[in-house]
């Protein structure tokens, strides 16, 4: 027979070490997984927490109110001009010599159809869409809505958004990119209601008696900022020519009363609010249409 192997026994001192969730060591890995988890949920809220607080302080500025869009677009026309309007003056140009439609604006141009109309109330049809002359009545060449916008494409753009609008009287491009300075004028010898273009052109037109002004009631000023950032009010050349067919022909008659201006585009808020200038490229300069 073999020999019996004896038996293991326990060294003095030492007592048997349990398995299971009752050994000490297990309940030590235990513990610790548990606070490595609870201390990475801690993390997930607190970030979860802090990317929250970033999207409120992200959210965007509550549109411009009609006293606002007033104020900014008098020191504009202050600060590029040199001048300082008068107390009188200011009393008489009132909040509602604006056009709000700042709420719904955006980038959006097919919403301006919707806008130009709500500005003509019962009558938008008759003022906006008849394609009649009626002599006497209605002068030749004399839009109700004129669009003044910082170039030939642009001007083109804001026309697409009142294309029904325009079915029955055509809409009338006053821009010098492909058109000639006497086509134009034949198209004002009809009845226009509607006119869109840039500032140098307009006001040649208007110099020369074949734009007329007796039946304007809405002019539509495009302060939206392209690719580059410029806009009608920063881009020094386009600037420079709004200001001067705005001085000539539109001042006075926001001044009595007879003309509503809608801000088309977001208003600058804070320190946006005074006009920057800047210097344009040769590249800038040359895609740019009188």
């Amino acid at each position: 027979m073999g020999r019996l192997k004896p038996e293991k026994t326990q060294k003095p001192g030492r007592t048997p070490k349990p398995f299971g969730p009752n050994n000490p060591k297990s309940q030590s890995k235990f513990k610790k997984k548990t606070n490595t988890k609870n201390t990475a949920n801690r993390q997930i809220k607190t970030k979860t927490t802090s990317v929250t607080g970033n999207n409120k302080n992200n959210q965007p500025s509550p549109p411009a109110s009609p006293s606002q869009q007033l104020r900014y677009f008098l020191s504009q026309f202050e600060s590029a001009n040199g001048v300082q309007l008068s107390s009188l003056e200011l009393e008489s140009i009132k909040d509602s010599c604006i056009l709000d439609v700042s709420q719904e604006l955006g980038q959006d141009v097919m919403k301006l159809e919707k806008h130009i109309k709500e500005a003509f109330g019962a009558k938008w049809k008759e003022e906006l869409c008849e394609g009649k002359h009626i002599v006497g009545k209605i002068e030749a060449g004399s839009p109700a809505v004129l669009v003044v916008a910082p170039s030939a494409l642009r001007s083109i753009e804001l026309l697409r958004g009142m294309r029904t609008l325009t079915k029955e009287c055509h809409a009338v491009k006053l821009f010098s990119k492909h058109m000639k300075i006497d086509e134009q004028v034949s198209l004002l010898m009809n009845r226009v209601n509607i006119a869109s273009g840039t500032p140098s052109r307009i006001k040649k037109l208007i110099d020369i008696e074949a734009l007329g002004l007796s039946r304007l009631s809405v002019l539509l000023v495009d302060i939206h900022t392209d690719v580059k950032g410029y806009s009608l009010l920063t881009l020094p050349q386009v600037r420079d020519e709004f200001w001067d067919l705005y001085k000539n022909y539109f001042h006075q008659q926001l001044v009595k009363g007879d003309l509503r201006i809608c801000l088309y585009g977001p208003i600058p808020n804070g320190n946006e609010f005074k006009c920057t200038s800047v210097e344009l490229a040769d590249g800038d300069r040359e895609q740019l249409d009188s």
